[in-house]
């Protein structure tokens, strides 16, 4: 591209632009938005809302299946078949939880004949001003109960579980 300006003489001044660098912006541009794209849909969790909600009666209509419920409170974790009323806690190792014997109790559960060929769970975290429960225990929960095999985890507030203990 050129243009020439007069200058009021017979001289002509040639101005070119140079559209290299603009190119070269916009193809670094587009490679980012493409690869941000692709990491933002590959870094997601799918949650289905399980169990009861303030606003509904019940979100499954299924009552004849015994369902896998979770509750992470800030002593314990509580591993609970609905049905049954069968309930484990997994207390606290000191300050940190025992990730490993909830790996373990999941597992147990996943060979009964109640959840060989089902991946569903619902996990409910109970946490007050008084009784903080961290987030990051809550999404560890969850990424134990995929590795495990329930990969239909779903996401519920506590007075919505299926099975829940009395504390």
């Amino acid at each position: 591209m050129s243009a020439s300006l007069g200058t009021g003489d017979k001289k002509s001044v040639d101005v070119e632009l140079n559209i290299v660098p603009f190119i070269d912006l916009m193809s670094c541009l587009t490679a980012f938005l493409l690869v941000a794209a692709v990491w933002v849909n590959i870094a997601q969790i799918n949650i289905q809302p399980k169990g009861k909600t303030r606003d509904t009666t019940n979100v499954q209509t299924d009552d004849e299946h015994v369902t896998l419920s979770v509750l992470v409170t800030n002593e314990k974790i509580w591993v609970g078949l609905s049905r049954i009323n069968q309930f484990q806690e997994i207390p606290n190792k000191g300050t940190e939880r025992d990730w490993d014997r909830f790996e373990n109790t999941l597992k147990e559960n996943k060979a009964s004949a109640f959840f060989a060929d089902r991946s569903d769970i619902e996990i409910a975290a109970e946490s007050t001003s008084s009784s903080i429960v961290k987030y990051q225990d809550v999404i560890h929960a969850m990424d134990v109960a995929v590795k495990v095999g329930f990969v239909d985890v779903g996401l519920t507030d506590p007075n919505g579980l299926a099975a829940r203990p009395t504390l």
